[in-house]
């Protein structure tokens, strides 16, 4: 890969193909209590309590939206509401125990999904996975 046209290509391939995947994941886990956008916010709170404006950031979406996203999560006792310690201005959102415990589950739906579908390659095949994850984390670093 040298030209711009090579990197570009990759580009777009990589895109469809993280695409099929995320679509794969979504299948996987369609049978779960929580939507996929609900997954992806109580992934994002499973270190800690996050600030409303860093969670919509994160997810890169406005405020209201994500304010009607943790009020759904909410009202499904999934996430509870704070306030930060070091202002008391600013509300912050966390895990509760029953989010946690539906966050685990989507997880391993997921990845029980992905095992039995990466039982069906080769062991090059798996291997090729495994020797381009360190680059696809980077890239997912930004």
């Amino acid at each position: 890969m040298t030209g711009t046209g090579d990197v570009q290509e990759l580009a777009a391939a990589l895109s469809r193909e993280l695409r099929h995947l995320v679509m794969l994941l979504r299948r996987a886990s369609a049978g779960q209590p929580v939507t996929a956008q609900q997954y992806a916010v109580l992934g994002s709170l499973e270190a800690g309590p996050r600030r409303m404006t860093d969670l919509a950031e994160e997810h890169g979406v406005q405020l209201p939206t994500i304010s009607v996203q943790i009020n759904r999560l909410e009202e499904a006792g999934l996430v509870a509401r704070g306030f930060d310690p070091a202002d008391a201005r600013v509300r912050t959102v966390e895990l509760t125990g029953e989010g946690r415990a539906r966050l685990i589950a989507v997880r391993r739906a997921r990845i029980g999904y992905l095992a039995r579908c990466l039982e069906a390659l080769t062991p090059e095949e798996r291997q090729a996975i495994a020797v381009a994850l360190p680059a696809l984390a980077k890239l997912g670093r930004g």
